[in-house]
């Protein structure tokens, strides 16, 4: 792997995590057109586990003083009945409660995940009826709860929705925020807690795959997996802010053609 090809993975990681586009999908594809052959699989994946991180660290540094202040009021309250708790508590647990089906879901299927499900044919039609699924979502239906009128319900619905990411193609950020506006939230409801959600499950996954892939990196690939894990986590950083800025007004269409688009693309070059 060369350096240039180190950071256009450490770009498409940054621009894609947090995008409604799966970024789990676009970097196999990018991986795919590179034509990577000098790395085993092993050494691809702990590259891909590292620059992980630089997004993981871009979500945690991006929300830090809400999730102090989530964890703050959870601890001081997590006890007392849900009813009474405040906004800060109940938004803990409902946190914890959507991130469940994923850990359980993520631990359960691992091998099939990492092994049966990493086809670009699959990543092609899933691409296409998720966006589509995100556009219908988008569009259907009143939409104005706000974040603080989540339940557990929808908390766990949500949760659902992001575990269908463990299929290449849906995208995290697409599936929790798809289930999220078809329960009736805004955009901008549905996105902020699609990132809240993901944060244990993200961090997690990326610190596992981490550990257990890191030295399989070759050490001439160190400098390159550095840089690239920095442009990741600017890059990264860059996208949540816009991102949340743009759904205060904008649909999530660009998205819909985008996936649309990309996911025709895979199937018509297999």
């Amino acid at each position: 792997m060369s350096f240039l090809e180190a950071l256009i993975l450490g770009l498409v990681q940054g621009l894609t995590e947090f995008l409604p586009v799966s970024s789990s999908a676009h970097v196999q594809i990018a991986q795919e057109l590179l034509d990577l052959s000098d790395l085993s699989r092993p050494q691809l994946t702990a590259f891909i586990a590292i620059i992980q991180l630089g997004t993981e660290m871009a979500v945690v540094l991006y929300f830090a003083k809400d999730i102090y202040r989530i964890l703050r009021s959870w601890f001081s309250n997590a006890l007392k009945p849900l009813k009474a708790q405040p906004a800060d508590s109940r938004m803990g647990w409902l946190v914890i409660i959507g991130t469940i089906p994923i850990v359980v879901l993520g631990l359960s299927f691992e091998s099939q995940i990492e092994n049966e499900l990493r086809s670009l044919t699959l990543i092609g039609i899933m691409l296409i009826i998720f966006g589509i699924a995100l556009g219908l979502a988008d569009w259907l239906g009143p939409k104005t709860k706000d974040i603080n009128q989540i339940g557990i319900k929808e908390g766990v619905l949500i949760g659902l929705g992001q575990a269908l990411a463990l299929i290449p193609g849906v995208s995290r950020s697409g599936g929790s925020i798809t289930v999220g506006r078809l329960l009736g939230l805004n955009r901008e409801a549905a996105t902020r807690f699609s990132f809240l959600i993901a944060i244990p499950a993200v961090l997690g996954a990326g610190l596992y795959q981490f550990a257990t892939s890191y030295s399989s990196l070759p050490p001439e690939l160190l400098a390159s997996t550095v840089v690239a894990t920095i442009v990741s986590f600017l890059v990264g950083y860059a996208v949540i802010a816009l991102l949340l800025a743009y759904v205060k007004k904008g649909s999530f269409l660009p998205f819909v053609i985008w996936r649309v688009v990309v996911g025709v693309f895979v199937l018509v070059a297999l």
